[in-house]
C-alpha cells in the first residue's frame, strides 16, 4: 500500500517530468499533428520518460548521484539546440522541418525529455517510493501531458500558419534555456 507521502513525492515527480514533455508537445502541435499521432508521439515519450527512470534507477545504485544533476542539463541543453536548429530551418528557402512526430525527429525529442528522467531515476530509490507505482503514474501523465500541449500547439499553429515551425523553434529553445535557468537556480 502506497502512504500518502509517496503518492505526493509521486505526483510531484511525474508533474515535474511532464513539463518538458508538455512543451515539446507544445512545439511540435504547433505544425500540426493528425490524432492517430497523438498517441504514438504520447507512448514514444512516456516510454523514453520510463526508460531512463530505470536506467537512471540502475545507474543509481552504481554510482549515485554524480551524474544526476549534469543528465538535466544535458536533457534542456538538447531542446535549447532542437529549438535553435528549428529556428535556423524556419529561415532557408528551402526549409525541410525536423519532423517530431516520427523516425529520428521523434527519437530526438523523445530522447530529450527524457534525459532529466535519467536524473530522477538516480534518486528515485532513496525518497522511499515504490518504483513500479512511480513508472506507472510517470507514464500516464506524460501522455496527457503529450495530448494536452500537441493540442494547444495544433490550436496556435492553426493562427499562425506558416510560421509554425519558427515559434515552435522558439518555443522549444526558450523552454530548454528556462530549464537551465531554473535547474542552475535550484528552483523547481
Amino acid at each position: 500500500m502506497i502512504t500518502f507521502a509517496a503518492a505526493i513525492k509521486i505526483v510531484v515527480i511525474a508533474l515535474s517530468l511532464a513539463l518538458d514533455v508538455f512543451a515539446v508537445s507544445v512545439g511540435v502541435g504547433v505544425r500540426g499533428v493528425p490524432r492517430k499521432e497523438k498517441i504514438r508521439i504520447g507512448v514514444a515519450f512516456a516510454t523514453a520518460e520510463i526508460v531512463m527512470n530505470l536506467a537512471g534507477a540502475a545507474l543509481g545504485l552504481l554510482i549515485g548521484r554524480l551524474l544526476g544533476e549534469v543528465a538535466g542539463y544535458i536533457g534542456f541543453v538538447a531542446l535549447l539546440v532542437l529549438g535553435c536548429f528549428m529556428i535556423v530551418e524556419s529561415r532557408r528557402e528551402a526549409s525541410h522541418p525536423i519532423d517530431m512526430s516520427r523516425g529520428w525527429g521523434l527519437f530526438i525529442a523523445s530522447l530529450s525529455i527524457s534525459l532529466d528522467s535519467l536524473g530522477i531515476g538516480f534518486s528515485i530509490l532513496y525518497i522511499k517510493v515504490p518504483l513500479v507505482e512511480s513508472l506507472a503514474v510517470i507514464g500516464i501523465v506524460s501522455i496527457a501531458a503529450t495530448a494536452t500541449g500537441i493540442t494547444l500547439g495544433r490550436r496556435l499553429g492553426v493562427h499562425i500558419g506558416e510560421h509554425a515551425e519558427l515559434l515552435g523553434g522558439i518555443l522549444l529553445a526558450l523552454t530548454g534555456a528556462t530549464f537551465i535557468v531554473l535547474k542552475a537556480l535550484h528552483i523547481g
